[in-house]
């Protein structure tokens, strides 16, 4: 018996060397926006973001590894987390698009992790149905959740937290860290951030930041889509399509305080008195100079981009103090070293390109996500990573840092050969798959799948529609110009075929998977769009006609 469990000496060794081997798995900050677009993080370079840098998300990039080639495999929020969750494409986690079910009893991240020996932790937007599964602590925003005083729930309580979302979600990362966890085990804490989406309500302090900065708008903001069908017929162009009154915060005439189109009112009633005053006593001068100048057509559309930019980076600047107030608390209890930090979105974001917001396409505004990871223990500072991956990849790398097993039914790969520099052949993957469901509803962007080479895409529109679209990312990097049926793309576009075909079956897509929607539904979701919008849902579909002359 002695020998089985051994002296009293002994096991105090063992646990004090499983208190030390557990002291040097690394800690996971996993910190994530919502609709932060690549554009508008200055480590990338974009014009956009050299005009409103973001000092502390670049510290990250600095200190660690920037991925250029990162992408999601269903540009829209809800399912992109649960793919991250779950490391299993949309059709195989059963969560393809809004007003489907989450499956939280399925096997996730966290519940690996908890398994692993880690703590776990999630605040700030959860975005899925149900409460969080697999995790020792939460408390998250209520469904979408608002800018201003926003609703959390917390177990069975759901409560009103005075403040701004972002500086909240921050504040409550940070607590976690002083106050809820153990400090002699691994942690994994997720702060996911509501901002920078729509509707872009910047915090008091950066109502007016960037007032005086002019943005280069993209030179595809006019954009005619061109052999495009599905980017004609979208309902998410910002001179077309933005409410606004909620959107863009204009009011109905010069003094007035009281907004246009705005269809969601809570996002501004719930704000307190003192808010709203601060509110209003910002915005209303620079309204009025907008009635002053009468513009129309061309200039009007232009203006609008530059109030839609203005806003958006306003809440953008917000993320990254918060950000550099997580790196601080890091740098200050030492904890440092042996925590891998990652910023990253959940999925791409149009800042105007072909003249839309939103995201939903596969083209590479969309589909692209920024990501961002710092381990000083094993990651180089200063790496850039060009290999395609993916947000499928997410679970795979937290679970191969941990030193936990990667269960077979994951369809991602780990990122810390790339990130330790240990991908000696530099093939890790050769190609990725998307799949976008969730039509008709917002925004109106049709079903699509495709396919993305390191300088090729193929993406196949259906639904109401069936068309196909080839672009050389290489010659043609905006994707003006649909090459499909090209006689000197022929057997390009045969190889991609063949590719895309490939993955379907690797990945195990079946013909469920390309179900389509009665005609009279789509019409039927064309005129209630109409009506949220104050228009006549009778004229629904229609072309957009705008003047821009």
């Amino acid at each position: 018996m002695s020998f089985l469990l051994g002296s009293c000496s002994e096991k105090k060794n063992k646990n004090t060397n499983d208190k030390e081997s557990e002291a040097k798995r690394p800690n996971i900050v996993f910190i994530m926006t919502d609709d932060h677009a690549a554009q508008a993080i200055s480590a990338y370079g974009h014009p956009v973001s050299q005009k409103a840098p973001t000092p502390n998300i670049d510290r990250i990039a600095n200190n660690g590894a920037k991925f250029l080639n990162n992408f999601c495999t269903n540009s829209i929020c809800g399912p992109s987390r649960a793919v991250i969750l779950t490391g299993k494409f949309s059709h195989i986690n059963g969560f393809r698009m809004n007003g489907e079910t989450f499956d939280g009893s399925q096997p996730t991240l966290p519940k690996y992790l908890k398994k692993a020996g880690y703590q776990t932790a999630i605040v700030g937007k959860w975005h899925l149905h149900g409460k969080p599964q697999g995790f020792d602590y939460w408390n998250i925003l209520k469904d979408q959740g608002n800018y201003y005083n926003p609703e959390f729930i917390h177990k069975n309580d759901t409560s009103i937290v005075n403040g701004y979302a972002t500086d909240i979600i921050t504040d409550m990362g940070i607590e976690y860290l002083e106050k809820k966890r153990k400090k002699d085990e691994p942690f994994f804490l997720m702060v996911h951030h509501k901002a920078p989406h729509r509707n872009w309500m910047p915090p008091l302090r950066h109502i007016n930041t960037y007032d005086s900065i002019t943005f280069t708008l993209p030179d595809t903001y006019f954009s005619k889509h061109e052999n495009q069908v599905a980017a004609q017929e979208q309902l998410q162009t910002i001179y077309e399509d933005m409410y606004e009154g909620h959107d863009l915060k204009m009011t109905i005439s010069k003094g007035s305080d009281s907004l246009r189109h705005n269809p969601w009112k809570t996002d501004f009633n719930r704000m307190s008195k003192e808010q709203r005053i601060a509110w209003n006593d910002a915005y209303r001068p620079k309204n009025d100079a907008f009635h002053d100048a009468n513009l129309t057509g061309k200039d009007l559309a232009e203006w609008k981009g530059q109030r839609y930019l203005r806003d958006y980076m306003g809440t953008v600047a917000a993320v990254d103090e918060g950000v550099g107030k997580i790196l601080d608390y890091l740098e200050e209890q030492g904890l440092t070293e042996n925590t891998i930090i990652v910023y990253t979105t959940d999925q791409g974001f149009y800042l105007g390109e072909k003249g839309m917001f939103d995201k939903r396409f596969m083209y590479e505004e969309s589909l692209a996500m920024p990501l961002l990871i710092q381990y000083p223990k094993g990651i180089k500072k200063g790496t850039t990573i060009d290999a395609l991956t993916q947000n499928l990849d997410f679970a795979p790398t937290f679970l191969d840092f941990a030193g936990a097993e990667i269960p077979e039914s994951m369809q991602g790969k780990s990122l810390r050969p790339l990130l330790s520099g240990n991908n000696p052949d530099g093939n890790f993957r050769d190609a990725v798959y998307y799949h976008y469901y969730d039509f008709p509803a917002f925004h109106m962007v049709k079903r699509h799948y495709g396919v993305r080479t390191e300088r090729y895409k193929l993406i196949h529109f259906y639904d109401d529609i069936d068309t196909w679209e080839l672009y050389d990312l290489k010659e043609d990097p905006k994707e003006e110009i649909n090459l499909y049926g090209s006689v000197e793309y022929e057997e390009i576009q045969k190889n991609l075929h063949e590719k895309l075909k490939s993955l379907q079956k690797k990945y195990e897509v079946t013909e469920e998977e390309f179900k389509t929607t009665p005609k009279e539904k789509v019409e039927q979701v064309y005129r209630n769009f109409a009506r949220l919008a104050g228009e006549d849902p009778e004229t629904y579909p229609q072309e957009k006609n705008l003047s821009l002359n």
